[in-house]
């Protein structure tokens, strides 16, 4: 029987590099979006190709709960055999210290710890079912803040610790592992200098790629014995100090 893989924020990105690694692992995938749905039903239709009825798209805002419930309602009641759950979707945007909102900490909160916390809490029946994972999608600077972007660094530390609590809670029919990129895309206000800056702190003096990411996703989904781990796919940067985005 093909099980089936749930991935948050999949329409584009790194999100669209795990769809497109898990459906030729042989899963079948829902492709959750926010905004991107021209992508996402583009990407749909890429796998559906190669693969009659082996994709499907499904919208939601993770940052608002009824759209959230609407989600999950709406993946138990299509009873589909689901053994993954990547929680990739992530808000991203600075929020300066003395200039940052409650509406802001709510969002980014929601998206970024809440709403893959409850997801995973939600669809644990399914995936035990099958004896399945969650990946949860973390970064390296939810372990040493970025400038000017607190609240996602928090967002990320404590998406990391409830990665381990949920390896606990989740146990012993679902593991639960966590990874965290380093520089794989450049976030889009980014200049050449801040780029600059950052290579120069990374040990392997390169960028990395979404297929990295990818790649180590699918071995933890195959990876039987592998549970409450976050691995860092940051060039070694994580082994040295560093500054810049």
């Amino acid at each position: 029987m093909t099980t089936w893989a749930l991935i948050t924020g999949a329409a584009k990105r790194i999100g669209r590099t795990i769809a497109t690694q898990l459906h030729n692992d042989g899963f079948n995938i829902i492709i959750h979006y926010g905004q991107s749905a021209t992508e996402a039903e583009t990407l749909a239709s890429k796998l559906n190709g190669k693969r009659i009825g082996s994709a499907i798209t499904m919208q939601a805002d993770l940052a608002q709960s009824d759209t959230v419930n609407a989600l999950l309602t709406q993946i138990i009641e299509a009873k589909l055999p689901l053994s993954v759950l990547v929680n990739n979707a992530s808000s991203f945007y600075p929020t300066p210290l003395g200039q940052s909102s409650f509406l802001e900490a709510q969002q980014i909160l929601a998206t970024n710890l809440v709403t893959p916390y409850l997801l995973a809490q939600a669809v644990h029946p399914l995936l035990s079912e099958h004896h399945g994972c969650v990946i949860n999608l973390l970064d390296i600077h939810g372990r040493r803040p970025l400038k000017d972007h607190g609240l996602y660094s928090i967002s990320k530390a404590a998406l990391e610790m409830a990665t381990l609590s949920l390896a606990q809670e989740l146990a012993p029919n679902v593991r639960v592992n966590g990874v965290s990129p380093g520089a794989i895309l450049w976030p889009e206000q980014s200049d050449l200098q801040s780029q600059q800056a950052v290579l120069s702190a990374i040990p392997l003096a390169k960028l990395g790629h979404p297929e990295d990411i990818a790649k180590l996703v699918s071995h933890l989904v195959s990876a039987p014995y592998i549970s409450g781990q976050v691995i860092a796919v940051d060039g070694g940067r994580s082994a040295v100090g560093f500054t810049g985005a």
